[in-house]
């Protein structure tokens, strides 16, 4: 937003056509015998420090021992159904470990740029492993993140009704049905136990406390069964759960996965649609989602390689920020299918934003904002008030950046004073096609830069005439 960037505007700031400045630092370059060994040169000029995707996160300060429902200073009273396993039948993860203290996910098998496979009984989601980008996407998902059909041969059904919290208290599956209102599904197991709820045609409307609330577990998974048509909503303002404050319609504490073949319909009339304070995969599935804060929020990472987004939202669509640790808060984008509007940004990291694929339809005060925003490659269309894409000094952990490598941004800017590609620090376009159209003004305001701009190849228009022939 405008308040992040650095105020005055000095003189040193470079506010004239972008393609005259990359050009010429491009030519410092130009002893480099490839565009390839040019691109290496760039970056080593920036600091590419990557964010670990395996360090520990640092411990959330809400109590996890707040989960009985009197400390739920709820008005309703409701009946607690606990439900307890008779034998210890976790389904099978294809991880050899994913331990909450090593955060050591095993990754899918196969070598990079290969794509995920179809299993027997399951369908899995694509997922491209790439070298080279800014985060390291080698190890982000496992085989049971990216299994859209959950194993249901040892689940438990469980019917919803009005006015009862449903404690899960063990590993395993458990299927969901049924309507109701006034109804909480709240997990709460040890830290090594992964739960999966599958969503089969259930609808929950509650007034004032999470749908779904993951109290403590290693791993939580939400599935849509297929063809299933599911909604979870909160109607009025959330009440804390003890020092817990419960503010969206799914809310957990720990790992959360999403993912399935149905379609999941999210409703906060208050607060956000989706909130993990630990990591946040979304592998497949549906999801509608219209909140008065922001849809979809994570402390540590958001990754998302599938799905179909319609999101309304009231702040901003996707939203990844520890407050506690600023060199998390990172978001990857892989695939997937986004159709956003919301009053603030589009989507938001505290630290690296990186698209390496999927389609964007993004209305919003600005379309894309983190410290480092790389694009790798998709479809980006955005239409902004404020910036496009702004690169800002969010987290110190990161260089300032704007960098894309290839895929296609198209970006149309409303009057006033805004920037198609706003960075307080450097900008590095290397590949792609960047289509910037800003009204009643010219291309000065195409970009905004406070660093360096290097041009190492790509197509760059603005205002329908390409700059850089």
């Amino acid at each position: 937003m405008k308040d992040n960037r650095n105020t005055g505007k000095n003189t040193n700031r470079r506010r004239t056509a972008m393609i005259a400045a990359l050009i010429s630092v491009c030519m410092i370059a130009a002893g480099c015998s490839s565009q390839a060994d040019q691109a290496d040169a760039v970056k080593s000029s920036v600091n590419t420090s990557s964010v670990s995707t395996a360090s520990d996160t640092a411990a959330d300060t809400e109590s996890d021992t707040a989960d009985s429902s009197e400390q739920k200073s709820s008005a309703r009273e409701s009946q607690t159904i606990k439900i307890e396993r008779d034998t210890e039948t976790e389904v099978s993860d294809t991880e050899d470990s994913e331990s909450k203290t090593e955060k050591n996910e095993t990754a899918k098998e196969g070598s990079d740029n290969s794509t995920s496979q179809a299993s027997a009984g399951s369908t899995v989601t694509n997922y491209i492993s790439q070298t080279g980008t800014k985060l390291d996407t080698a190890d982000l998902f496992s085989d049971r993140d990216l299994t859209q059909n959950a194993d249901t041969s040892d689940a438990q059904t469980i019917t919803v009704s009005d006015g009862k919290t449903i404690d899960i208290t063990e590993a395993g599956v458990y299927i969901l049905t049924g309507t109701a209102t006034d109804c909480t599904v709240r997990v709460n197991t040890d830290s090594e136990s992964k739960v999966q709820l599958v969503l089969d045609n259930v609808s929950i409307t509650n007034s004032d406390f999470p749908a779904i609330y993951v109290v403590s577990a290693d791993k939580c998974f939400v599935t849509t069964a297929s063809g299933s048509t599911n909604s979870l909503s909160v109607t009025g303002t959330f009440t804390a759960d003890g020092d817990t404050n419960t503010d969206a319609v799914i809310y957990s504490k720990d790992d959360l996965v999403l993912n399935g073949l149905g379609t999941l319909s999210i409703t906060s009339n208050s607060g956000n649609g989706i909130s993990c304070k630990d990591d946040l995969k979304i592998t497949g599935g549906t999801y509608n989602i219209v909140s008065a804060l922001d849809s979809i929020e994570a402390n540590d990472s958001i990754r998302i390689c599938g799905g179909t987004f319609s999101i309304t939202s009231g702040k901003d669509g996707l939203h990844c920020e520890n407050d506690e640790d600023n060199t998390v808060g990172w978001i990857l984008i892989s695939d997937g299918s986004f159709d956003i509007s919301a009053k603030s940004d589009g989507v938001q990291a505290n630290t690296v934003l990186q698209i390496d694929g999927g389609t964007f339809e993004i209305v919003a005060a600005e379309g894309f904002e983190a410290t480092y925003v790389q694009i790798n490659n998709g479809t980006v269309n955005i239409s902004a008030t404020d910036d496009g894409i702004n690169a800002t000094s969010k987290s110190t952990a990161e260089t300032v950046c704007f960098e894309m490598n290839d895929g296609s941004v198209t970006i149309s800017m409303g009057s006033g004073d805004v920037d198609g590609i706003d960075s307080n620090g450097n900008v590095i376009v290397s590949g792609g096609t960047i289509d910037i159209t800003v009204a009643g003004q010219g291309m000065a305001e195409g970009f905004d830069y406070d660093g360096t701009a290097t041009y190492n190849g790509g197509t760059i228009i603005i205002n329908g005439t390409e700059q850089n022939g």
